[in-house]
């Protein structure tokens, strides 16, 4: 029976050449990607910013509705098309202000492929496929795809195709990975009925979403569903579930708790906490970004 460690763990980015945390407060955060400074909104900066002003290269200013509208003030130097960057040694892609606030990858999510990676690294025998759903952009299949083949599972075909750019632009077109638009809940079920099983899963899923059908997404209802599908992909030699949830009135504990219930007839460990990147400069500050479960084993 997998166990449940009650207490929270932290995972914090420190940043790297293609990303660094500049600077936060008053509700907004101001980050380097490669040669250009962005400031983007924050509800979890709560504090006072530490530099008197903040030199960007643009800004995403919000709406006035609570679905995450808004629009970027860009200055003129800014790549319409987006501008390459690198994640380790091999990974490359492009990032991009998009509509959605972001830039084309979660840079907090630098410190889970490493541990995924780790997870992986350590298997004995003919490596099984992990399974990305929710995959965005591709830069955790990429990492991933060093260690094996790699499912990768978006609903949208914009983002989708900018995956397997990205892939081009890393020189890994030939990594074995399967670039699928799908719905993930729909996938998940057929993989079930399927019978196949993966060696590790990321679970990424967005608060509301749509599927290449329309299928509509809602986390509340929906997670629980997959999570038990995702379950059953798994087996007592896979590896790891990660699950990580953006922006919901929800507690990783209660994410912990519904992998111990999921999880209870498998071996290993369940674990929940919080994403945060670091500031960059001294005595930087941790800025929250996410809540996660993760289940692991040890094999």
């Amino acid at each position: 029976m997998a166990d449940l460690i009650r207490t929270p763990t932290l995972m914090v980015g420190e940043g790297w050449d293609a990303y660094r945390l500049l600077d936060s407060g008053h509700g907004r955060k101001f980050e380097g990607y490669g040669p250009y400074r962005f400031i983007r909104p924050e509800a979890q900066a709560l504090w006072a910013p530490r530099m008197a002003e903040w030199d960007a290269n643009g800004e995403f200013v919000p709406g006035s509705d609570e679905d995450g509208g808004g629009r970027w003030q860009l200055s003129p130097d800014v790549p319409e098309d987006g501008w390459e960057l690198g994640w380790g040694e091999d990974v490359r892609f492009t990032a991009q202000c998009t509509p959605f606030r972001h830039l084309g990858f979660f840079p907090d999510m630098a410190p889970v492929w490493n541990w995924m990676g780790e997870k992986l690294s350590g298997r004995a025998g003919e490596p099984r496929p992990t399974l990305n759903l929710f995959g965005y952009t591709g830069v955790g299949s990429l990492a991933l795809s060093g260690h094996g083949p790699v499912t990768h599972v978006d609903a949208s075909k914009k983002s989708v195709a900018q995956a397997r750019e990205n892939a081009a632009l890393s020189d890994m077109e030939d990594r074995p990975i399967r670039w699928l638009v799908d719905d993930a809940m729909k996938f998940a079920s057929r993989e079930v009925r399927r019978g196949n099983i993966y060696d590790g899963i990321i679970l990424d899923p967005p608060k509301f979403g749509r599927g290449p059908k329309n299928e509509t997404w809602r986390i509340e209802e929906g997670l629980a569903p997959l999570v038990s599908d995702c379950r059953q992909l798994l087996d007592a030699n896979s590896r790891f579930l990660f699950l990580t949830v953006y922006a919901v009135r929800m507690s990783s504990l209660a994410l912990g708790g519904l992998l111990e219930e999921v999880f209870a007839d498998l071996p290993g460990t369940i674990e929940h906490g919080d994403l945060a990147v670091a500031e960059t400069g001294a005595d930087p500050r941790l800025l929250p970004t996410a809540i996660f479960a993760r289940w692991s084993n040890p094999g």
